[in-house]
């Protein structure tokens, strides 16, 4: 997702020598082929966006993953760059590296000042590492690394597989499945399983062979033709920032300012949050499902509020533009307009 949003504000703005890999063709936990790949191609900019992520549930069930793969993607990257003599490094990290409890909302000197939220504690020490170490190449070998942390992201290409997927592609899904299923369309629900995954191990042949096995699988995961259900109260707040406003913000970044001006790490967010049930009710009236929304009390709702200070990057001269429902309008027709892959 941040990825491809990169590539889009990169060549809007007229860049073409631009250089990317997909994970299939490096793998960037294997530090010999982060070495090759840097002698082969010499790039004189990166923007390291690649990271294993996930929502709550991905967080919580895949901790070893979580802190082993985005450590080493960034220890071999940021660590080749140093050696290959990058002119400037871009390492994006995540609003959950702040603590659970921080003031909100939360100004760059809050990192490190109180304890993390469980659920997401391996992700969040992975990327402040990451974010220390660029600091400490700066310092040693007087590298230009700049570390910026977006607050929850979403937009076209994201995750929408139900079990690692974050909080807004996972309402968008389910409310577009339940949908279908109050519709009665089961083919449709049949393509939208082989065009995506769903998660938790369901094949769409196997599992969704008849109206009774799509019942019993969508209900498994929430899914009812009159009821969504989503883990926790809703009551917590959420900042939610488009891809398109994060590659804004990256490129306009690594333009015009170096980590001297930077610092640690600057935030970047939209400024404004919304709580989580609010989020819900809206994207179901965009998605166009018309059943009823329960909230399972039995699952965590993770930090109650995780709202970024932006007023730095705000007075650099960046704003976020894409308001919430307009983007998630956007995500929501590249949803259901995506390729079969």
């Amino acid at each position: 997702m941040v990825g491809s949003a990169l590539l889009r504000a990169l060549r809007a703005r007229g860049y073409e020598n631009i250089i990317t890999r997909r994970h299939t063709e490096l793998d960037l936990i294997i530090q010999r082929d982060v070495e090759a790949f840097f002698e082969k191609e010499q790039p004189k900019y990166v923007f390291l966006a690649a990271a294993k992520v996930g929502g709550i549930l991905a967080n919580d069930t895949y901790k070893a993953e979580f802190i082993y793969k985005n450590t080493m993607i960034a220890a071999n990257v940021i660590h080749a760059a140093y050696k290959h003599g990058v002119k400037k490094l871009l390492n994006l990290g995540s609003s959950c590296i702040y603590p659970k409890f921080a003031q909100q909302p939360m100004k760059e000197e809050f990192l490190l000042t109180g304890t993390l939220e469980p659920t997401n504690e391996p992700y969040a020490i992975a990327k402040i590492s990451a974010l220390k170490m660029c600091r400490y190449f700066n310092e040693q070998f007087n590298t230009d690394f700049i570390s910026a942390m977006p607050t929850n992201l979403y937009g076209p290409n994201d995750n929408y597989n139900l079990e690692t997927s974050h909080v807004l592609p996972a309402f968008i899904r389910k409310f577009h499945l339940a949908k279908l299923l109050m519709n009665r369309d089961f083919e449709a629900i049949r393509r939208d399983v082989r065009r995506c995954p769903l998660g938790f191990n369901v094949d769409s042949d196997e599992h969704l062979k008849d109206e009774d096995a799509i019942n019993a699988v969508l209900k498994r995961i929430g899914i009812q033709k009159d009821t969504v259900t989503f883990w926790g109260a809703g009551e917590v707040y959420r900042e939610f920032l488009h891809a398109d406003d994060l590659a804004d913000a990256c490129v306009f970044l690594v333009q015009n300012y170096s980590h001297h001006d930077i610092g640690e790490f600057i935030n970047i967010g939209t400024g404004e949050d919304i709580k989580i049930k609010e989020v819900a009710a809206f994207t179901k009236e965009i998605v166009g499902y018309k059943g009823d929304i329960k909230h399972d009390l039995t699952k965590p709702d993770g930090t109650p509020r995780k709202l970024l200070d932006v007023s730095r990057i705000n007075g650099m001269g960046w704003k976020a533009k894409i308001g919430l429902r307009d983007g998630i309008r956007d995500a929501y027709d590249w949803y259901c307009k995506r390729d079969i892959r």
